[in-house]
């Protein structure tokens, strides 16, 4: 393969990335996050790319409500424990529930909805609901990371007169551990954003560190919306 070729290779994975709504709404949040932490909560050019970028990001979000609609009907995993289907359902109704009423701050925020006291209300609740689903996506990554800790011992076990490193079965069940962790991480770094933007520990979570936190895992979320190859050459 030539230079040309890698390179034509290497531009056509950017442009499947940045073809993701996803991604892009990812990349937007990075910068957003990115200005709360530099302007800290002061008026400033930092501050108002927080604010247009906030709202320009809640247009990358109409009727998203429908993916976790559809996740909370949809039957869970085979072998799935009940408890870690209820949390997970739980979480898919408070995030749907999260993005309806973000629709409602938006058109209050727009002028469409006139009501802005209530459009207000609705965006505390959403964010009380992203906070709640966040706190059940931990709580699963733990339950997950927990069965797959003694799922990777078992195999193991079984697999301890071989390179066990060679084994395809362990390789996929440590893929799988990474990945469950990251989003670990993310989860538990979402619950304190969400405290920052509700202000319920003004004195703690500042803007700078509701910043901090939301860039961070912005950086996670747009790492998970690598394609494979990409993600494997990262690895």
């Amino acid at each position: 393969m030539t230079a040309l070729d890698a390179t034509r290779a290497e531009l056509g994975l950017v442009v499947l990335y940045l073809n993701k709504a996803e991604a892009r709404d990812k990349i937007c949040r990075a910068i957003q996050y990115g200005s709360k932490f530099i302007s800290n909560g002061q008026p400033g050019t930092a501050k108002t790319v927080d604010s247009t970028t906030t709202l320009a990001r809640k247009v990358f979000r109409l009727l998203k409500f429908v993916n976790d609609l559809h996740g909370l009907i949809s039957p869970p995993p085979k072998g799935t424990p009940l408890p870690i289907t209820l949390i997970g359902k739980a979480r898919n109704a408070l995030l749907s529930t999260f993005f309806f009423l973000d629709q409602i701050v938006w058109l209050g925020r727009t002028g469409i909805y006139k009501n802005k006291e209530r459009a207000e209300l609705m965006g505390r609740i959403s964010l009380f609901c992203w906070m709640g689903s966040s706190v059940c996506g931990t709580l699963v990554e733990l339950a997950e990371l927990g069965r797959l800790s003694v799922s990777i011992n078992k195999l193991e076990k079984e697999l301890r007169h071989v390179d066990k490193y060679r084994d395809e079965r362990y390789h996929n069940k440590l893929k799988q551990s990474n990945e469950r962790l990251l989003a670990l991480i993310k989860s538990s770094m979402d619950i304190v954003v969400a405290i920052g933007l509700l202000q319920l520990a003004p004195k703690k979570v500042t803007p700078r560190v509701t910043g901090a936190f939301g860039f961070v895992t912005s950086l996670i979320s747009c790492y998970q919306q690598l394609p494979v190859r990409a993600k494997a050459k990262s690895q």
